[in-house]
């Protein structure tokens, strides 16, 4: 999520504004966890306000730090990282929707939920491969995120009575809270690294490096 190699620090109009992504990121995921994990108050008032806090969250922290940190990345010319956030943030105005609707007892269409997940795994595997060249720890944070829609997506086939309906709702939260815990440390690393001049957060190097530009023709 870094930008281009070819542009210096001093010629971008914005700091690195990833880990902002990231910590908005890890926000909205930790106000999905209780929900994620079946901790919903029988009571429907508590039960409705917990889902109008999560959406609220999600809202803000979700989707705000990820589109004001995906347009700052577009801006610093990282088209990568500036794609993924900001795509990325308006998934969780989605799931602002979502559970503002649930508050109010109604839910979203599952047909479209399930054609829109298929899609946002086919862009995530890709991506998935793409962030392999930065970094292992960026690779395998979306791994899981391919893991997490992997698991959405089957959930759709299971019927809401049988078990392995439950098992997927877990796996599913396992990933949240896994999506979770490697943003924050990526967020640290980036904030953290830079400040103390050591890798306190360490981050390993790429997954695959890119082939090398061909070498130009050598003059007879």
């Amino acid at each position: 999520m870094q930008a281009s190699p070819t542009t210096t620090p001093a010629a971008l109009p914005f700091g690195e504004p990833t880990p902002l992504g990231l910590l908005g990121l890890s926000i909205g995921c930790a106000s999905l966890l209780p929900i994620a994990f079946g901790m919903i108050p029988s009571e429907p008032a508590r039960a409705a306000a917990m889902f109008s806090t999560a959406a609220w969250f999600c809202l803000l922290f979700g989707a705000g730090c990820q589109f004001l940190a995906g347009i700052m990345s577009l801006a610093n010319k990282n088209t990568l990282g500036g794609t993924l956030l900001t795509t990325f943030s308006f998934n969780w105005v989605m799931n602002w929707y979502a559970l503002s609707e649930a508050s109010q007892g109604r839910a979203v269409d599952a047909t479209v939920v399930l054609a829109v997940d298929v899609t946002f795994l086919l862009v995530f595997v890709v991506l998935t491969y793409a962030f392999g060249f930065f970094s292992k720890l960026l690779f395998f944070f979306l791994l899981d995120i391919d893991a997490l829609y992997v698991l959405r997506i089957a959930r759709h086939f299971v019927a809401p009575t049988e078990s392995l309906h439950a098992t997927l709702g877990l796996g599913v939260a396992v990933a949240t809270l896994i999506l979770m815990a490697i943003a924050l440390y990526i967020a640290f690393a980036m904030l953290v690294n830079p400040s103390a001049g050591r890798p306190v957060f360490p981050i390993a190097g790429p997954m695959w490096m890119p082939k090398p530009p061909p070498s130009p023709p050598s003059e007879s």
